[in-house]
């Protein structure tokens, strides 16, 4: 089944609207969640877009599996096809917007509408993360714009505010929830002092988490996003394959009790951080479970919410918060780039704001991601001890190891789980000042040997993002 685009627009009488130019044609590959999300945006506010974009922006066509669900969503308003490429090439569309996910399959859908001279608007992330260079670039030759505001924080208008209100700043680190899924989980770890799974069935069952949640809980999807932002940050290659990326799926439940008892909340975070020592120049790429002391504006996002932070050296501290999911909201920022694609009409490439922030010519290609042992920042400990008199040995043994041990206290009572015998509940709970993430690795091997310590020791980063 398949329905013609309409072929022309609505005649134009008046010599004002002879004038005005025409509608930017889009093509959507998807209608699902994002997909429809987009269509009733368009449709309900598309006085104040086309008034915003200088130009009215019209859904002529769609791709999807199911054409009587599609017929369901836009009705006789736009074209029908099953044919994802019959949208990417066809001539009567100049955007192309995919809404459908994957990698391979769109990456071929997004590269054919680039080659027939299409720009693109995409709220998929992994395709974006995986083959991004690949993509930038084939949109560079080919003089189209590739926008992606929806595939890193839904509604937050960060990669904006990176391109363009902070391009002033020398970006010095960029870091926050940028996960509602995993957000959501620890919140009722925290709030309901639920364990990893339970919280994680009721994200299931209330519809924050897919059936199969590894994407979210493993970190990956946040992993996706923080290599975008740091690519925006830093003027650097997207280097997807570089990022470092520990989930919450061993997170247990003592530690959310254990960080609360000293001052801090577990969120998982991605953090980009520019580091230049001496003849080192590199960026940390990592997302973790790390403590936040809990008076941190990021301790207080809950729920399903996302907020980022960025440090720049004009600016200073910047926020930025909004929802980390849903239909509407990431139609949101889906509709956003395509009122700055229809804004383009005139303008050459070179006028434009570059896909990664920087123009091609200064993309630095040698700034590297530094290694995981070279990660610097401070780290909460847990070890669990035979009897509570061994605090002192455990402090003065990690001292030996050369780590800077700042703080060091026992688990109270309230922090640790029920129907636990006495010797279970010795919990030595260490804060160190900033070290290597090498020297935490060797001082936890060795720990591993030593006669008081109980069990594995569990250690994780505490991030405090000062101003």
């Amino acid at each position: 089944m398949y329905r013609d685009p309409v072929e022309s627009l609505e005649p134009q009488s008046s010599h004002v609207a002879a004038l005005a130019p025409r509608p930017l044609r889009v093509g959507m590959i998807g209608i699902g969640t994002v997909g429809s999300g987009t269509f009733r945006v368009l449709a309900r506010n598309q006085a104040e877009i086309a008034g915003r974009a200088g130009r009215g922006i019209k859904l002529v066509m769609v791709c999807a599996r199911s054409l009587a669900r599609a017929m369901r969503v836009v009705g006789r308003d736009a074209a029908l096809t099953n044919d994802p490429m019959l949208v990417a090439t066809h001539p009567d569309v100049d955007v192309v917007v995919e809404v459908a996910g994957g990698t391979s399959p769109a990456r071929e859908w997004v590269l054919a509408a680039i080659r027939a001279g299409k720009h693109v608007v995409t709220a998929n992330k992994a395709l974006l993360a995986t083959h991004g260079n690949e993509i930038f670039a084939a949109a560079r030759q080919h003089g189209v714009t590739v926008a992606y505001e929806g595939a890193v924080a839904v509604s937050i208008p960060i990669i904006k505010a990176l391109r363009e209100g902070l391009t002033a700043n020398r970006i010095e680190w960029v870091a926050g929830i940028i996960n509602g899924t995993t957000n959501f989980i620890l919140s009722k770890m925290r709030e309901e002092g639920l364990g990893f799974a339970e919280a994680l069935a009721q994200a299931q069952a209330l519809g924050y988490a897919e059936a199969d949640p590894t994407f979210d809980i493993e970190g990956i999807d946040a992993a996706h996003k923080i290599t975008l932002l740091a690519a925006n940050a830093f003027g650097m290659p997207v280097r997807f394959a570089d990022a470092q990326v520990e989930g919450i799926t061993r997170l247990q439940g003592l530690d959310v009790a254990c960080a609360e008892q000293l001052g801090f909340r577990i969120k998982l975070l991605g953090v980009a951080r520019r580091r230049k020592e001496g003849d080192a120049d590199g960026v940390e790429l990592r997302v973790q479970p790390a403590l936040v002391p809990a008076t941190h504006l990021l301790a207080q996002v809950n729920g399903s919410m996302n907020a980022v932070m960025v440090k720049g050296d004009a600016a200073g501290v910047t926020m930025f918060y909004g929802a980390g999911a849903g239909s509407e909201q990431t139609a949101s920022a889906v509709i956003a780039d395509l009122v700055d694609v229809a804004r383009l009409q005139g303008t050459t490439p070179a006028q434009r704001v570059p896909h990664q922030g920087f123009h091609a010519h200064a993309v630095n290609e040698q700034l590297a991601v530094l290694p995981r042992a070279a990660v610097h920042t401070r780290h909460y400990l847990r070890v669990p001890v035979h009897t509570a008199q061994q605090v002192d040995e455990v402090s003065t043994w990690l001292a030996a190891q050369q780590v800077p041990v700042q703080r060091v206290e026992l688990a109270r009572d309230q922090a640790l789980p029920a129907g636990s015998g006495p010797e279970a509940q010795a919990q030595v709970l260490v804060l160190t000042d900033a070290v290597a993430q090498a020297t935490v690795d060797r001082a936890v091997q060795a720990l591993a040997d030593h006669p008081a310590v109980a069990a594995p020791v569990v250690t994780l980063r505490v991030e405090w993002l000062e101003g």
